[in-house]
């Protein structure tokens, strides 16, 4: 009966959203061995915003973006990039996986990392040229990396290889960008460097869709803010979805920093109404 239950339906595969809406998501359900870690989920985000995935261990926010890619399947539901599957829409989009799923012993280096984003440039089975090289270095140079970019990525820091892949990601120029904890383990000059590159990505129009797990720092660095515990609690605009009676009901009695957190964000400046950039 479950697994006759969890099956993508031919409906399903057929909706698609607006084609100005960066991701539509429908009744997206996804299980594992039969048991549901993301249940009737819908997202609907806006363009050119910095957008935080937010909940506790567990909840499924990586999962969600790995079912959006297509990395994992999907029990139900139907996923769109600006109106259309991701399959057809795959040039749009960047992504930034966690550190823990990359084999950081594979020998190549730094430079070459970069370059697997220009392979819809360079075509697949095709030798990299200098020019796409240089294209490269360029991205690296973005991220405070291009001294090290003939050093292999099993010999630079923890913060070094995320700013190796975050320059994998802008070379991709995509419109819309998942990264799943970039934040995670780095150095302080690395989540500066981080969020840098993503107030860059913002002036540019394009959109940040990240899994974190700071709750302190989520008023300052994002705009707009999905809850998500399994389903999603709440979505939308910081100024309005970050409050305590949200984040208690995503995280319920293992919230330890709601209040700290709260405050971190009644005291941070808000924007003014025409600035670019700020909550909606």
């Amino acid at each position: 009966m479950f697994g006759a239950f969890f099956q993508p339906s031919a409906a399903s595969a057929a909706m698609a959203g607006p084609a100005d809406i960066p991701l539509w998501v429908e009744d997206l359900t996804v299980a594992y061995h039969r048991k549901p870690v993301l249940w009737d989920v819908d997202l609907s985000l806006p363009e050119g915003k910095l957008i935080a995935v937010v909940g506790p261990n567990g909840a499924g926010k990586s999962t969600l973006i790995k079912s959006i890619l297509n990395l994992i399947p999907r029990a139900s539901g139907a996923v769109s990039i600006y109106g259309r599957p991701y399959a057809i829409q795959r040039h749009l989009v960047g992504y930034v996986p966690q550190r823990e799923s990359v084999d950081w012993d594979f020998p190549v280096s730094a430079l070459d990392v970069v370059a697997m984003g220009l392979y819809r440039k360079i075509g697949w089975f095709r030798p990299v040229s200098r020019r796409h090289r240089q294209a490269a270095l360029r991205e690296l140079e973005k991220v405070g990396m291009a001294p090290y970019a003939r050093r292999q990525i099993s010999q630079l820091s923890g913060g070094q290889q995320q700013r190796v892949f975050l320059a994998r990601a802008l070379a991709q120029d995509a419109r819309l960008y998942f990264m799943d904890e970039p934040f995670a383990g780095v150095d302080a000059a690395t989540e500066k460097a981080i969020v840098a590159l993503l107030k860059e990505l913002q002036s540019e129009g394009k959109t940040c869709v990240v899994v974190h797990h700071d709750l302190q720092t989520v008023p300052t660095y994002f705009d707009h803010v999905v809850l998500i515990n399994m389903r999603v609690v709440a979505a939308g605009p910081t100024q309005d979805v970050f409050t305590e009676e949200n984040l208690r009901k995503t995280y319920g009695g293992k919230l330890t920093l709601l209040s700290q957190a709260l405050h971190e964000y009644a005291q941070a400046p808000r924007p003014s109404p025409g600035k670019k950039g700020g909550g909606e």
